[in-house]
């Protein structure tokens, strides 16, 4: 099975993420979509992150519905902080019978360079890379790339927090059962 592996905090998760990992799986680059949620980015301060298990839970509650998609906490049970190539080693061992490929932004791919064993990354691994504005995708590193134009909006997790804190509405935003658990606990005041 063809599994695309969308990492990332998801602090919170909010509908741009949903959009692209839909349109992943409706173009037929992966089978199945799992959100890899990382409990601390190394290239990301981690004083600003929600409880990893909250965020877990957030993931869980926006995708239950849809069969297309899978929500892994499997970098809790690894060493932190979590790098990719740790956890794609992991899953490799783990699931022998998946071809996984890891899914990112076009901001991301250019940082690759800057990841714990990049060279192994690009390597042995395929790369799903949605173009962001502002950052065009150059393969320097001859990886096994598909660049993917997903409709994008001008939205990320930061903006929700910062919506929260401002005491504004997140409808439409974020999945509404995401919503109802965000301001039920009082979560990013």
């Amino acid at each position: 099975m063809k599994i695309g592996l969308y990492f990332g905090s998801f602090n919170p998760i909010h509908v741009g993420h949903l959009i692209i990992a839909s349109y992943i799986i409706n173009e037929g680059l992966a089978d199945q979509l799992w959100f890899v949620v990382s409990p601390h980015n190394p290239l990301k301060p981690s004083a600003s992150l929600l409880n990893e298990y909250q965020r877990l839970h957030l993931v869980r509650l926006a995708i239950e519905e849809d069969e297309r998609f899978k929500v892994s906490d499997v970098e809790f049970k690894l060493p932190k902080p979590s790098y990719t190539i740790d956890t794609l080693t992991y899953l490799h061992e783990k699931y022998p019978q998946n071809d996984f490929s890891v899914v990112m932004g076009s901001d991301s791919f250019q940082n690759l360079p800057k990841w714990k064993n990049f060279e192994t990354l690009v390597r042995d691994y395929k790369f799903i890379v949605y173009n962001r504005p502002g950052y065009k995708v150059s393969d320097n590193l001859q990886a096994d790339l598909t660049v993917v134009n997903a409709p994008l909006l001008e939205m990320s997790a930061t903006v929700v927090r910062q919506l929260v804190k401002q005491g504004k509405s997140l409808r439409y935003m974020v999945p509404e059962k995401v919503r109802m658990e965000i301001e039920g606990n009082g979560y990013y005041k």
